[in-house]
């Protein structure tokens, strides 16, 4: 079955797709996509979005990360399922995952993207709001183990843990440390999540990234 995942570096959802599928040791093709100039396979395959990521399997295309994820789980079912076995918590973990995109990334781009300070204050305080509901969150779903999905990354870790390069590098662009003593538990789980060989080669450099961000606000702010 040939499997093919058009993403880009620097894209949180993108890592989610690469990080399933290395999870499920998937064999794939993976084509690198240009932001400003996107290909014309890009575009039909996506052609309501035009967006990465979207994974071709035989062909036929699967578009938005998390539905892409979930594809992946139900597909290649070699290996520890990515969603938990139980009903209730597997809709937690769909509720969570959908916060996160829905919620918190927003939040974490204005932080970036503000350009006053009290804008920046409000964006950093619902950011660290929603750090603190992930240290909660971890602790119920984990259940004392290593991670979101108890022994084995699963669905929701993989979910939250695609922007840990982001998270790295806000640190660098604000001097914060958004994952500090306050959420112990979270710090500890994102130095295991990013240690997994299936993350750690296709997790985005901070520095590389910070440089990337910093090329894409000025492009905006001359536009």
């Amino acid at each position: 079955m040939a499997v093919k995942l058009m993403g880009a570096w620097p894209s949180p959802f993108a890592v989610r797709a690469r990080i399933a599928l290395n999870l499920k040791s998937v064999d794939y093709e993976y084509q690198e996509e240009d932001f400003r100039n996107k290909s014309e396979l890009l575009l039909k395959s996506n052609p309501v979005y035009k967006k990465i990521p979207v994974l071709l399997h035989d062909d036929k295309p699967i578009c938005e990360s998390m539905i892409i994820v979930s594809y992946i789980d139900e597909v290649w079912t070699d290996g520890p399922s990515l969603l938990p076995s139980d009903p209730y918590d597997r809709a937690i973990a769909r509720f969570w995952a959908y916060y996160v995109d829905d919620k918190w990334f927003p939040a974490l781009v204005e932080m970036a993207k503000a350009k006053t300070d009290e804008a920046k204050k409000e964006a950093t305080e619902k950011v660290l709001e929603g750090l603190k509901l992930f240290e909660e969150a971890f602790e119920k779903c984990s259940k004392g183990k290593q991670f979101f999905n108890g022994e084995n990354i699963g669905y929701l870790d993989v979910a939250i843990g695609c922007y840990l390069g982001l998270i790295k590098m806000a640190d660098l662009m604000t001097g914060l440390n958004l994952l500090n003593d306050k959420t112990p538990l979270l710090a500890a789980w994102a130095e295991r999540f990013c240690a997994s060989k299936a993350v750690k080669d296709v997790m985005p450099d901070p520095e590389r990234l910070l440089e990337f961000v910093k090329v894409m606000l000025a492009a905006q702010a001359a536009q």
